[in-house]
């Protein structure tokens, strides 16, 4: 991606490995919609993202409120952390660490690595690991160099949330939690991403709102283990979360079935006891739903929120989504 002074054209920080001779060239492109179709607008919001909030005493009343939220993938063998695109006040390296002043939420959705904290003594991070930074105690983490990881965060404070904390729902002294590969969880993370991308009026206490879902299903799912305790119910839980990640193209089977200890049959026969659906279809329906979000939330186009999905042909999109939804794309954005 290039480095533009108007970071509102691109939605996302750039980073700095293209010359700024690019820049002009790159703005034709933006103003007048000439991205090529098989590289659209919309495939630069599928790289890393982040925010810092801007926090009014509207956002301060309400007890409970998100300072920043992000996504971003570390490659094997990249350098870690991205210092360079966060403020000073968060930036750190493995030897010094850091202190921050807020809560934070790192989710982390594939890879592994370590954390380690004032506190706490290393510990191993694995994929579906949740940790917990607290303020004003010393942490530092990073992703293993042969693995990399892909990691979501949300970072809050207010009054209510340091009433869960003083409570002993969630510890310093413990900031590990295991709530496994979730989709409800990785749902949730991707929502809150989306609200602040999209900028509606309010959506500052929206994303509150599903910040303290997340903490209470990452609680349940931590405390009850009794919930993911199945073996036949991990693998569906696993096979949605691959499915969610995976909604910008069509369904690689060969690449899921890798992921679980059963042949291919026997995880179609079950995920279909559990969900109604093929594994094909319920992909399908979930491509289609996010386009439905994106047609609520966003300014894009019907085009780019197809070509966004992977849908290669906006006919066979638009055929489709009105077959689901009873409703041409077009005409339901326009509603």
């Amino acid at each position: 991606m290039l480095r533009v002074k108007n970071r509102a054209l691109t939605g996302s920080n750039i980073s700095p490995e293209y010359p700024e001779a690019y820049v002009d060239f790159f703005l034709l492109f933006v103003l007048f919609d000439i991205f090529p179709e098989n590289q659209p607008l919309t495939d630069l919001s599928m790289h890393n993202y982040h925010k810092y909030l801007a926090i009014t005493p509207l956002e301060e009343s309400w007890g409970f409120y998100v300072t920043t939220v992000g996504y971003s993938r570390t490659d094997p063998n990249q350098v870690y952390p991205h210092n360079q695109e966060h403020p000073l006040t968060h930036s750190f390296t493995w030897n010094k660490g850091r202190i921050l002043n807020d809560y934070y939420i790192i989710f982390i959705s594939k890879g592994q690595g370590v954390f380690e904290s004032a506190l706490s003594q290393p510990t191993p991070v694995t994929a579906g690991t949740c940790f917990f930074l607290f303020p004003d105690i010393w942490h530092r983490y990073k992703p293993d160099e042969g693995t990399g990881w892909e990691e979501y965060w949300i970072g809050f404070r207010g009054g209510y949330p340091d009433q869960l904390m003083n409570k002993g729902f969630f510890s310093a002294q413990f900031p590990l939690v295991s709530p496994g590969l979730n989709d409800a969880l990785l749902s949730l993370m991707q929502k809150v991403l989306e609200n602040v991308r999209s900028g509606t009026p309010g959506y500052h206490q929206v994303i509150s709102g599903i910040t303290l879902q997340i903490l209470g299903l990452i609680h349940a799912l931590s405390t009850h283990k009794e919930l993911g305790s199945d073996v036949d119910e991990q693998a569906v839980e696993k096979a949605k979360f691959f499915l969610r990640e995976n909604l910008e193209g069509s369904l690689d089977m060969k690449q899921l079935i890798r992921e679980l200890p059963m042949s291919y049959s026997k995880f179609r026969k079950m995920f279909k006891q559990a969900t109604g659906e093929s594994p094909n279809q319920y992909h399908l329906n979930m491509r289609l739903d996010k386009a439905r979000e994106l047609l609520n939330t966003t300014n894009l186009n019907v085009t780019e929120v197809a070509y966004s999905l992977g849908f290669d042909s906006v006919f066979y999109f638009s055929k489709l989504f009105k077959k689901k939804n009873g409703i041409s794309p077009k005409s339901y954005r326009t509603k």
